[in-house]
């Protein structure tokens, strides 16, 4: 896809240099429980690019950024994610405690051309949060305080994109706007993914089966005729079976109710009518027993021990589906295929992430999970074609194609 087909418009349609940029960038991060710090991780890596190429060009360069949620333990300000940032950009990123007082104000129109400042956790304004449209946001004290100081407004913060909040959709009424290089990346790798004409395989794991049933029922009802294979594992593999009497055990069952999984047991029933023999679900799986590893086949089921792992039989045969595929296929992955975090089932996941790295096919890995689990495995992310930043933005996107951080980047 050459840049001047882009239907999105990018820092490539805009001068830069000798400007005020505000810049929307995700630093949301994990937090270390032994020392109540910040982890760094890839979206700093990633945010980097973009930040670094401003002030190269001369840009005075200024961040919004979140941590967690009022009330949650990772509410926490940002002056741990400028250091973090400084390191990876390899230029000071100044951290101010402040993002619409005094204090702010004059540290913004004192920038130089090529510094970089960041403001901090947007969140802490209570206006921040509330979902408005554009013009509403404008007349907040956020943009109405900043972006008379700036020329220009970047958004680079796709895993946002899906909440029409003040720092996402805001300055895009009052400032021009353009994608960020990782907005930009996402959504080409999105574009590939859904607007080329590809056959498509899902590889949906993790514990959120929901969400894999989102993206499922929208490729459906929108490219049924392009689903090649869904290779289904974590706690979807489980439900699919349960939709035909597999008994699993009271361990996992149990757990499958706690969450009320198996609400979703009628909707996963028809949707594997539909799929048909294009729908893969476990022939194996690996429980625990006595803290270790056990592989058992689906029909020697129920398991003693609670299931955390596809068995190595599903992985080999997801992974040969996966070889199978060809430079014109797409495949989609969202969520691990077990309990990643615990070595010992950690083998699903492993198998099927080293066919993913070795195939032919357009491979787009969601974030949150995958991410953390591609590293587990020994990989990364050049392993792949894209691994995405966005958690619910990417989810969002493809069920729904529309996002509110990404309306307000289509061009006129």
């Amino acid at each position: 896809m050459s840049r001047s087909s882009l239907w999105f418009r990018t820092l490539d349609d805009v001068d830069t240099s000798e400007k005020t940029v505000i810049v929307r960038v995700d630093l949301n991060s994990p937090i270390d429980p032994e020392t109540g710090k910040i982890k760094d991780n890839e979206r700093f890596r990633a945010h980097a690019e973009t930040v670094r190429e401003l002030s190269d060009k001369n840009a005075r360069v200024v961040l919004l950024a979140h941590q967690g949620r009022k009330g949650d333990p990772d509410f926490l300000p940002l002056k741990d994610h400028a250091e973090i940032l400084s390191r990876h950009v390899g230029k000071p990123v100044k951290y101010v405690p402040d993002i619409i007082g005094e204090e702010a104000v004059r540290t913004v129109k004192s920038l130089k051309n090529g510094e970089i400042v960041l403001l901090e956790n947007v969140r802490m304004l209570d206006e921040e949060t509330k979902e408005a449209s554009p013009e509403e946001h404008s007349r907040g004290r956020l943009v109405s305080t900043l972006a008379p100081l700036a020329d220009l407004f970047i958004l680079d913060a796709f895993s946002v994109a899906h909440r029409a909040h003040a720092s996402v959709v805001g300055f895009s009424h009052v400032l021009p706007t353009v994608a960020g290089r990782i907005m930009e990346k996402e959504l080409r790798a999105l574009t590939t993914v859904l607007e080329e004409d590809r056959r498509v395989v899902l590889v949906m794991g993790g514990n959120k089966p929901e969400e894999c049933i989102e993206v499922i029922d929208a490729l459906i009802s929108k490219r049924n005729e392009n689903i090649k294979k869904v290779l289904s594992a974590g706690i979807l593999g489980q439900l699919f079976l349960m939709t035909k009497g597999v008994k699993f055990g009271e361990p996992s069952e149990e757990y499958i109710k706690k969450k009320k999984f198996d609400v979703y047991l009628e909707r996963l029933a028809k949707i594997r009518d539909v799929l048909g023999d294009r729908l893969e679900t476990p022939i194996d799986f690996a429980y625990e027993e006595d803290g270790k590893r056990v592989e058992i086949d689906v029909d020697k089921l129920p398991a003693p021990g609670a299931i955390y792992d596809i068995g190595e039989k599903t992985a080999r045969r997801y992974a040969k589906i996966i070889l199978d595929t060809t430079e014109e296929d797409a495949i989609i992955v969202k969520g691990p295929a077990g309990v990643y975090e615990r070595e010992e089932f950690r083998k699903g996941t492993r198998i099927i992430y080293e066919a993913l790295s070795k195939c032919k096919a357009f491979t787009l890995i969601g974030g949150g999970d995958s991410s953390t689990a591609i590293e587990l495995v020994g990989l990364s992310p050049s392993n792949f074609s894209y691994v995405s930043l966005g958690g619910g933005a990417l989810i969002t996107y493809i069920s729904k194609r529309t996002l509110p951080g990404i309306e307000i980047l289509k061009k006129k």
